[in-house]
């Protein structure tokens, strides 16, 4: 049942400090519970047990540590369906998706388990003393990675369940050894208490520090960025729109002690259409386009909104294939009705560009539903207004016509950093693929070939991250196992006597 309180320590504590509610994507309608925004008071006392709770947490044992991420998969699951429906009404996304998302979001905590069973996120590296050696005797030096300190993490809008309150950067932190303390997204208060009460009952069970976790509510902005702000926090975990993450880096480096903020932010996930892939197999890449596109509402942050491609009549083929597939394709409810309304607001700008022609629709929806477009310009046109580039956070792409390579080469070298770049290839097109092979490493975190970056797999090989302004850190990734270095920090110990050894370094 929920109640709408913050959960602080082992706590349940009504926050005082404005309300918000819940409300069901596709009516508009409250939902069920007010939930208590918190204050600068409930924020003092979160942040206060997770640096206590800090240097506790951070040397429990890994085996322990572990069967904790594991207890909190089950914690999850043993909520029931009634997560599902709570998420399905706040959200709009539909079942098969959402219980998706719960599955990922545990296999995400068990992966991280099983990296602390493996220890090799500790990085540890022995140097043995050499007293001998000349002209000057070599020092002892042991090397290993300890946790940074209690982490901030924001809950993403379009992942309710994977980037929020259990998700991606919760679960790394917690690996590294970081009590996380997590401010709700806005709009899914429920999903986030029911999954908020699973992790404070797997803290408890587990015997871990009372501070370990925290979740709270913010009626307007001033108590997430305040959680920025706090000295206790020495990291950032966020997901969202560049303004936000633009806003909650300018805090951090505000600050006394600046702090890193790990930031995923926008990505148009480039798709390099090549001549004989399209004559080839033009009508069923565009196919394949239009329901990679249209995916969750086009919602993913790996929703590919922009296509490269050389003018031909393979490229005919796959508008074809492209513009009958959106024909049939519902238009679909969007997270939010604010969303929605930026969505048919940035979908009319780029209808109304003078240099950009409609070229198909998805079928027309009503009230926050959004209807699918596909668009195109010439890169001259393209390359004469930097804002064609910009993100439209909805299942709308702009297909860009280039004369050859070199002019697509000179879109390519125009775009801003993203998450992914996508390739379509036949054997006749891997000399050119080659060719921009070196380009493409340095715009995007990760490169694919004949197919789309939507469906992110949770593995130790994935990187999802990019250079800004698709991450504010390119060097890393919230997505795989990696994904708890972001958490840590390298400490050498020199000529340190066995009794003062860490436990891994001995």
């Amino acid at each position: 049942m929920l109640t709408g309180d913050l959960l602080i320590g082992g706590r349940a504590v009504r926050g005082t400090n404005g309300e918000i509610y819940g409300l069901n994507a596709a009516t508009g309608e409250r939902l069920p519970t007010s939930f208590g925004g918190a204050s600068e008071a409930d924020l003092d006392q979160a942040a206060a047990l997770a640096w206590d709770a800090f240097p506790l947490y951070r040397e429990t044992a890994l085996e322990a540590r572990a069967a904790f991420l594991e207890k909190i998969a089950e914690e999850i699951l043993a909520i029931g369906d009634d997560l599902i429906t709570r998420a399905m009404a706040e959200t709009g996304l539909p079942r098969g998706r959402l219980e998706g998302e719960r599955g990922r979001t545990m296999g995400q905590l068990r992966l991280f388990a099983s990296e602390l069973r493996a220890g090799r996120f500790q990085d540890v590296r022995i140097d043995p003393a050499d007293p001998e050696r000349k002209p000057a005797p070599k020092p002892d030096l042991r090397l290993r990675n300890i946790a940074i300190g209690p982490v901030a993490v924001f809950g993403a809008s379009n992942f309710p369940l994977a980037f929020s309150v259990a998700g991606g950067d919760t679960a790394s932190a917690l690996a590294a050894g970081c009590p996380v303390i997590v401010k709700a997204h806005s709009a899914h208060p429920g999903t986030s208490e029911l999954v908020g009460r699973a992790v404070q009952k797997a803290v408890a069970e587990s015997g871990m520090p009372e501070g370990t976790f925290a979740l709270l509510y913010d009626s307007g902005l001033a108590i997430g960025q305040a959680l920025v702000a706090d000295p206790r926090i020495r990291a950032v975990g966020f997901t969202g729109s560049r303004a936000g993450g633009l806003a909650l880096m300018a805090v951090a480096a505000k600050r006394k002690q600046p702090i890193p903020v790990y930031a995923e932010m926008s990505s148009i996930n480039p798709v390099i259409l090549f001549p004989e892939a399209l004559q080839a197999r033009g009508r069923a890449i565009g196919t394949a386009f239009a329901g990679s596109l249209t995916l969750g509402a086009g919602q993913f942050c790996t929703n590919p909104g922009l296509l490269l491609a050389l003018e031909g009549p393979g490229l005919d083929d796959f508008l074809a294939g492209a513009s009958e597939a959106l024909s049939t394709i519902p238009a679909q409810t969007m997270l939010t009705a604010g969303i929605a309304k930026a969505y048919a607001e940035n979908r009319a700008r780029l209808a109304g560009h003078e240099a950009v022609k409609l070229v198909a629709e998805g079928q027309e929806g009503e009230g926050a539903q959004g209807r699918a477009g596909l668009f195109e310009t010439d890169a001259a046109q393209f390359l004469a207004d930097h804002a064609l580039q910009d993100e439209v956070f909805g299942a709308t792409g702009l297909v860009v016509r280039c004369r050859d390579l070199g002019e697509l080469e000179q879109v390519l070298d125009a775009l801003e950093g993203q998450l992914t770049i996508a390739l379509h290839i036949s054997d006749g097109d891997e000399a050119d693929a080659r060719r921009l092979l070196p380009k493409l490493e340095l715009l995007a975190g990760r490169i694919l070939v004949n197919g789309f970056g939507t469906g992110v797999e949770v593995s130790p090989a994935m990187v999802h991250g990019g250079p800004y302004p698709a991450t504010s850190d390119g060097r890393s990734t919230s997505v795989g196992t990696r994904a708890i270095e972001r958490f840590l920090r390298p400490v050498s110990y020199q000529d340190l006597p066995e009794a003062l050894r860490p436990a891994a370094l001995r």
